[in-house]
């Protein structure tokens, strides 16, 4: 009898544990922000609509009434956010940064964005019209020597999209030439070092992004994994484009995909309101000036459809992608950089690109305050090996005016172990007077470090002119080339 009533009681609670409902995830909330909005006392955030006194059915009046600086977030993981058109000032001053202190207005920035549940259901940051082709990009803009403007620290499953993200201010941080920003005494002025700061962050989707003109860096971003990164354009940043060389650690991992990216002017000052450059440094007087830089990293970066342009030392430098991982570049196009327009180091497959070495852009022009001339060389493509790597380039054109136009080596730590290839198909190769030493010309190929195991170019269907190197047809120290090779001095 005993073991029945424990039968019937099991059979009892399976079945009211199967009938229960699951814990169903709180449903996601949209809420909103307009410039003539109201503050959390206001208005609940949840209607996209005026605040007029009489109702709490409205908008916020700033992006810190979610994302409160040193305090907690009044949105959740997987809510959105949605900025109505205008300009915001981020940063001491702000509507929502109570919190903040005059003693220490660089920590008057929003705290990290809540991270999504999962990645079908992310956080979004939304400017409003990011459904309609982003038409007029709300404004955040950083103000009184903030550290940054938003913040992805530790953040997962999120989309930011439909933003521009600047400062009111010319001045670049410690600029030697005049244009440095002040940061002794309060006030310091409109104007944020970095635009985006990122870390420990996967699953992240930024599109429709203007970031430009901020005083160092337009995002400043490690330890990613799986970034996707959309027609977005970082331009005319004092000291850097895209800084993957943060504190601690830095390598990224997973797939990192970048669309219709442009990366231009960093390493110059930015006008305001005008958004022109000035003030073009690089390291020489203690600035820097690369486009894209990383510390060491891995992951397989794919970049398509995307421009390095006029940044005042390289433009795509992938030098420290030395963890694993690949490089694609397709559709790329690279000119104006004053040092080299793309280094690398991994497998890497270079399609359909534009590699433009014309690495004298700065020497005479008004915006320029002090740039060294094809630093490094000026090499149009550098590439660097850990051991083994294949590199292929087909259906691309090279020009350049500093040494050369190909150049490769092992990558400092590392030795070649005699399976590296370099592969060049169905490519132009435009040479030019050595901006070193008119007398002669820029160089097809060479290397250096590989010399016992015979690195050399394996050259077939390409155009090669004014370029030295290369005899066409012919087996020689640095170039094999094919039957189908073209050559004209």
């Amino acid at each position: 009898m005993q073991e029945k009533t424990i039968l019937i009681l099991a059979l009892a609670l399976a079945f009211a544990c199967a009938s229960a409902p699951s814990q169903a995830r709180p449903a996601a909330a949209t809420y909103y922000v307009r410039t003539d909005g109201g503050s959390p006392a206001q208005c609940t955030g949840l209607v996209n609509a005026p605040y007029t006194g009489a109702s709490q059915d409205c908008a916020w009046d700033h992006p810190f009434r979610a994302l409160p600086p040193a305090g907690s977030p009044r949105i959740a993981g997987g809510d959105t956010l949605i900025i109505g058109a205008g300009s915001y000032r981020m940063g001491l001053g702000a509507p929502g940064a109570d919190n903040c202190d005059a003693d220490y207005p660089w920590d008057c920035h929003i705290p990290p964005i809540p991270s999504g549940p999962d990645s079908a259901n992310p956080t979004r940051i939304l400017g409003a019209g990011w459904d309609t082709g982003c038409p007029s990009a709300p404004a955040l803009w950083g103000t009184e020597r903030a550290y940054y403007v938003l913040n992805l620290t530790d953040s997962n499953n999120v989309e930011v999209a439909c933003l521009e993200i600047t400062d009111h201010a010319p001045c670049v941080e410690d600029h030697t030439g005049g244009l440095a920003c002040e940061r002794d005494t309060y006030p310091y002025g409109d104007w944020a070092a970095d635009g985006l700061y990122a870390e420990d962050s996967t699953s992240v989707y930024l599109h429709d992004l203007n970031i430009h003109g901020l005083a160092s860096a337009g995002v400043r971003a490690g330890r990613l994994s799986d970034w996707t990164v959309e027609d977005v354009r970082i331009a005319g940043n004092g000291w850097i484009g895209w800084e993957g060389d943060i504190e601690g650690g830095d390598s990224n991992s997973g797939t990192l995909t970048f669309r219709r990216w442009t990366v231009e002017w960093n390493g110059c000052g930015e006008t305001y309101p005008g958004g022109q450059p000035t003030g073009c440094w690089d390291e020489n007087v203690g600035g820097y000036g690369d486009g894209v830089g990383t510390g060491a990293t891995g992951g397989d970066w794919i970049i398509e459809d995307s421009r390095f342009l006029h940044n005042t030392s390289d433009g795509l430098d992938l030098l420290y992608h030395s963890e694993g991982g690949s490089v694609t570049l397709d559709r790329v196009r690279a000119e104006g950089n004053a040092g080299n327009p793309v280094k690398i180091t991994a497998l890497t497959a270079i399609t359909n690109s534009v590699l433009v070495g014309n690495c004298a852009y700065f020497e005479g022009q008004s915006f320029t305050y002090n740039v060294d001339p094809c630093r490094a060389g000026g090499n149009a493509l550098e590439v660097m090996y850990t051991g083994g790597e294949q590199v292929s380039i087909v259906n691309s054109t090279f020009s350049g005016q500093g040494d050369g136009l190909l150049f490769a080596g092992p990558r400092e730590g590392h030795a070649c172990n005699g399976a590296e290839t370099l592969t060049a198909r169905n490519s132009i190769f435009l040479g030019g007077d050595d901006y070193f030493d008119p007398g002669d010309v820029t160089f097809l190929f060479y290397q250096e470090g590989c010399g016992s195991l015979n690195l050399k170019l394996n050259s077939d269907y390409n155009i090669a002119y004014h370029v030295k190197n290369i005899t066409c047809g012919t087996n020689t120290a640095y170039v094999n080339s094919g039957a189908n090779d073209l050559c004209q001095d």
